[in-house]
């Protein structure tokens, strides 16, 4: 049996993502499993998990590192 992938994933778990094709559903990632994210839709507990691969989300808003407040 082969050995599983756990570890090579790029978003952490818990974070907030957008899928490719629809850019305004807010996803949850729960797990992360065999190079597929697991997610939750936020807002909606009740909807079935839906399940990504990398490629088909959108990285998250960088916070903008070079702003400093005085």
């Amino acid at each position: 049996m082969r050995d599983r992938i756990k570890s090579d994933n790029i978003y952490a778990e818990g974070i907030l993502i957008t899928p490719k094709n629809n850019p305004s559903l807010g996803l949850k990632i729960l797990t992360y499993n065999q190079r597929i994210y697991y997610c939750a839709v936020v807002g909606d507990e009740e909807a079935k998990q839906l399940a990504y691969y990398e490629r088909e989300l959108i990285a998250p808003a960088k916070r903008d590192e070079n702003h400093i407040s005085n």
